[in-house]
């Protein structure tokens, strides 16, 4: 999966689509998903041209991994979220699920969110 600069993270970062956003800083963007799968569910978006969390790990400068990181736990903390718990998911790939060629992970929360993986057989 090459990164295309015309998906819809690239779009809503430049701010051509608009979202409904929580926070954001120099390294990051969080905002609601358009379609939800839990009662809290965030997405949070490098602003960098990064496909996917490998690429991500691979390119980005040091200050970039950990300003994104700490982000997430604002974000995370923001939502109140840390008490009652959350999960984070990150999709790689084809085999993983990821539909936009854009690193991001998914805060999910306000429920007990059950297992990871429902009978992988």
């Amino acid at each position: 999966m090459s990164y295309d600069p015309q998906n819809i993270f690239a779009k809503i970062l430049r701010q051509e689509i608009p979202c409904k956003k929580i926070l954001e800083n120099q390294w990051a963007l969080a905002f609601h998903d358009i379609n939800p799968r839990a009662p809290i569910h965030a997405l949070v978006i490098p602003k960098g041209a990064y496909v996917s969390s490998a690429d991500f790990y691979a390119r980005a400068r040091d200050e970039e991994i950990a300003g994104f990181y700490r982000f997430v736990g604002e974000v995370v903390a923001h939502l109140e979220l840390e008490a009652p718990g959350y999960r984070l998911l990150s999709n790689c790939g084809v085999n993983g699920g990821q539909e936009v060629p854009h690193f991001h992970v998914h805060i999910f929360g306000g429920r007990a969110l059950g297992p990871m993986l429902a009978n992988a057989g």
